[in-house]
């Protein structure tokens, strides 16, 4: 099992995934979050494809699914999922992903 921790940043929500390989095409998915829309979107992803989820054009997962519940177009948790997935199934490696603002030269 795969799992990530997300603190979204200036919301202030933490979510957690879970993710299990279920067999060689599936995955199973487990969102819980204190935010609703991010909760909403784990409702709907259990058994997953996880070669659909990871196609670039018309994703399933971003286009059906964040698309439809997270009205904030930058959260971080539906990509989390997706790499979350590729450590799972191994097409990568469990690394963290780190976005720094540098606010000293923010004008």
């Amino acid at each position: 099992m795969t799992h990530v921790s997300v603190e979204a940043g200036i919301c202030g929500f933490t979510s957690t995934i879970e993710v299990s390989k279920l067999a060689a095409k599936r995955v199973r998915v487990d969102i819980t979050s204190e935010c609703e829309m991010v909760s909403k979107l784990g409702e709907q992803l259990h058994d997953v494809e996880w070669r659909d989820a990871l196609i670039l054009s018309e994703n399933p997962l971003l286009c059906k699914g964040a698309h439809r519940y997270i009205r904030h177009v930058t959260c971080p948790v539906p990509i989390a999922v997706l790499k979350a997935i590729e450590v799972e199934v191994g097409l990568a490696l469990a690394k963290d992903i780190v976005i720094h603002f540098d606010v000293a030269n923010h004008s």
